[in-house]
This record gives C-alpha cells, sequence and structure tokens, in this order.
C-alpha cells in the first residue's frame, strides 16, 4: 500500500511539474508573439535597418540568419555524423575512446562568450576570416559538434543488435550495415539532433558578436557572385545576425520605434524556430519512410 502511495505521488508531482514548464514556455512564447505579431509585414521583413530614423526593417539581418545556418549545417553534419558513426561502430574501448568522450562532454559545456573569445583569437585574427559569416560557421561548429556526435551516437547505439547480426548473416560488409540497415532506423533521432543544433544556431549571439561581427555591408541582391564583398552569398562579408540585432537595438538603439523593431524581431525568430522545427520532424518521417521502404498503411 505504502508503495503504491508513493508511486502515485511521485507521478503526480511529476505531471505537475511537466504541465507547469508547459505552461511558462507556451506563456513566454505567447508573450513574444502577442508583443511583436503586430509589427510584422512584408516591408518589415525585407527593408533595411535605419539607425535613428524610425520604420526600420531585419531583411538583411533575417537573410544573414537563415545563410549562416546553412553555412553551418554544411560544415557540421557531415563531421558530426562521420565522428558519431566512428564513435559507435569502429572506435574500441580504451584511453583514446575514453578521452576522446571527456573532450566531447566538456566542449559541450563551454560558455558561448569563451567560444566566441576563442573563435576572436583563432579564427577572426590568427587565421585572418576577419568578421565573417564563415568564422560564425565555424564556432557554431564548434557549439553543435559535441551534440551532433553524442546524438548520433546514441542513435546507432539503440538500433537493435538483431537488425545488425541479420545484416552479417546475409554477408553485407560493415559500411553496407552502416549505411543500408542502421542509418535508416537512426534517421528520425539524427534529424533531431539536427533541430537542436539549428535552434543554437537562430538563438546564438555572445559568439556572433566576436566572431561574425554587428554590422552588414549594404547588400545588393542582384549581385550573386560569391566573392563580391556586396553580394549576399559572400560567406567572407561581415553579417549582424537576427539575435546580435535583436541584442543591439535593445542595448543601443536610438531609432524611435527600437522597442517595436526588438518585439518584432523577436516574434520572427521564434516563428523562424518553431516553423524549422515543423519542417524538420517533417522531412525526417518522410526520409525515414523514403530508406526504410515502408509504406503508409490504409
Amino acid at each position: 500500500m505504502k508503495a503504491k502511495l508513493t508511486d502515485k505521488i511521485a507521478t503526480i508531482l511529476i505531471v505537475v511539474l511537466s504541465l507547469l514548464i508547459v505552461a511558462v514556455l507556451v506563456g513566454l512564447i505567447g508573450f513574444i508573439l502577442v508583443r511583436g505579431l503586430s509589427h510584422i509585414n512584408w516591408s518589415f521583413l525585407t527593408s533595411v535597418p535605419q539607425t535613428i530614423r524610425a520604420g526600420g526593417g531585419i531583411g538583411p539581418q533575417l537573410f544573414n540568419s537563415l545563410f549562416l545556418l546553412v553555412l553551418t549545417l554544411i560544415i557540421t553534419i557531415p563531421l558530426g555524423l562521420g565522428a558519431g558513426i566512428y564513435m559507435a561502430e569502429y572506435a574500441k574501448p580504451g584511453k583514446i575512446t575514453g578521452t576522446i568522450r571527456l573532450v566531447v562532454e566538456v566542449l559541450s559545456s563551454f560558455p558561448s562568450i569563451v567560444v566566441g573569445l576563442f573563435g576572436l583569437l583563432l579564427i577572426v585574427n590568427t587565421f585572418g576570416f576577419g568578421f565573417s559569416l564563415f568564422s560564425g560557421a565555424l564556432v557554431l561548429t564548434i557549439f553543435n559538434l559535441p551534440l551532433m556526435v553524442r546524438i548520433t551516437e546514441q542513435a546507432f547505439r539503440s538500433v537493435p543488435k538483431e537488425q545488425k547480426e541479420a545484416g552479417l548473416a546475409l554477408g553485407l560488409t560493415k559500411w553496407k550495415i552502416i549505411s543500408s540497415v542502421l542509418f535508416p532506423v537512426a534517421l528520425p533521432s539524427i534529424v533531431t539532433g539536427t533541430v537542436l543544433a539549428a535552434g543554437r544556431v537562430f538563438g546564438e549571439a555572445a559568439a556572433l558578436l566576436f566572431t561574425a561581427g554587428m554590422s552588414t555591408p549594404r547588400l545588393d541582391f542582384t549581385n550573386w557572385n560569391p566573392l563580391s564583398p556586396t553580394s549576399p552569398i559572400n560567406p567572407f562579408r561581415p553579417a549582424e545576425t537576427l539575435a546580435v540585432h535583436i541584442w543591439k537595438i535593445n542595448s543601443e538603439g536610438l531609432a524611435p520605434d527600437a522597442a517595436q523593431i526588438a518585439a518584432g524581431a523577436s516574434a520572427v525568430l521564434v516563428i523562424l524556430v518553431l516553423l524549422f522545427n515543423l519542417f524538420a520532424r517533417w522531412i525526417g518521417g518522410v526520409l525515414y519512410r523514403a530508406m526504410t521502404a515502408s509504406k503508409r498503411m490504409g
């Protein structure tokens, strides 16, 4: 009787805490959207910001955030997948493997400001990439790589051993088993890791202050030469992201409508994260069905 009572009390506490967390999250998102949605329109999403006058937009900053997301994922996903597959399927238990795991855990716990200063000293100054999208993407890769490695390794280890043994019984090579048997099953978890990594890209500000910069040159969206300083797709130009722009407006904005711009930009940022999460989960399900050749019933 005492065990049943304890279990019931624990269940109630867990449910109450879960509902409290959900309520706080919904309240926070609702507060941001209610304050910002009224300021969002096509002109706000496409026009350039104003320093002193009212009526500025977030066009360049919005494009910079999306472009930085693409650059970061291009670097992070191959490295994270490769390292995670190695740790799960090839690395043998020992001091070297244990050291790698320790480094990954330590790296994931570094404060963003510290990683930003490291990027400033090494990537921006020593390597000479300057304040640029590429520098920001490399620093965000440092953030996201431990997460991608850990999630990929856990996803592959969670696949039932029977599936791997069935592949071996059929005479498949180790790489064929990894690519054709294990990877499709692990794909939903890997997509979840990618979503978490992408969320870090959208929301990060401290590290990007020291690497991507706090300004954006005048961009010519008719110029698609990636080597031109005014081209929007030039990865080696300075780029103020949406998160940095929000911080900058709140801390030193001089425009009379700075508070409204910050509220609208915050709402856009929240909507972007929500839409990307929904899209990534949908595309993950599509890829899973395609790679496992599964069909919906009914």
